[in-house]
């Protein structure tokens, strides 16, 4: 229990996680079988040309296509949102009924009426109704990373799958930046990095634990107290 309330690192930085077992360490370490190429094809004299397309040639594609290639995500985010509604509703309405003439009726009945009362005003009904609404919603966000990924998988439709981690630690703060997502073998530009809009499922995580980030947190009570309490 003490040791879940963090007084283990009093004192001390915040640790690193352990790449020791993660998606990127496994794909690194079991890479995808390479794609045979036929010798006809390459030529007689291929295996010491400089201009062959293989890529480790001169002109060869060096871009991450296969389980365990690295690329980098560039991260460059900077939206602006504002929504602003407004509503107003007004309803009035009168109503009068009453009997002034009906062949003498009325004045018959005025006579039993008690003093100050008259059939020439029976009913007189007012109502009115109004109502006003007014919302705004203003967000401003900005960002502007660049991780390494690494490819974890390749799906039968030539999609890949990649995943990426990146840690920074200053003083007693660490920095976490992870990034998921799919993407499409075109989509890698010449110089082996991709924009985070052409990433399909993308997943951003950018936050940070350590002192700083401790003192901005309710503590555990007080989270707990918040929860159940109905006032």
């Amino acid at each position: 229990m003490v040791a879940g309330c963090g007084v283990r690192e009093i004192g001390k930085p915040p640790g690193f996680s352990s790449p020791a077992e993660n998606t990127e360490r496994a794909a690194m370490i079991n890479p995808s079988m390479p794609t045979p190429i036929a010798a006809s094809a390459l030529g007689p004299t291929s295996h010491a040309s400089l201009w062959t397309g293989a890529r480790g040639s001169l002109l060869g594609d060096r871009r991450a296509m296969q389980r365990g290639d690295i690329m980098t995500v560039v991260i460059e985010i900077d939206d602006q949102a504002e929504i602003s509604n407004s509503s107003d509703r007004s309803r009035s309405a009168s109503q009068q009924a009453g009997i002034p003439q009906l062949l003498g009726i009325p004045q018959r009945i005025d006579e039993r009426l008690p003093e100050g009362a008259s059939s020439a005003a029976l009913v007189d009904l007012n109502s009115q109704s109004s109502a006003s609404g007014d919302g705004t919603v203003r967000r401003n966000e900005r960002l502007t990373l660049r991780v390494a990924v690494t490819i974890t998988d390749v799906l039968p439709n030539g999609v890949l799958a990649i995943v990426g981690q990146q840690e920074v630690r200053v003083n007693f703060e660490l920095r976490e930046l992870i990034v998921t997502g799919y993407v499409r073998p075109e989509d890698i530009t010449r110089q082996n990095e991709i924009t985070y809009d052409k990433i399909a499922s993308a997943r951003i995580s950018y936050g940070g634990r350590g002192q700083i980030s401790s003192m901005q947190q309710p503590r555990l009570g007080h989270q707990v107290l918040e929860s159940i309490l109905p006032f």
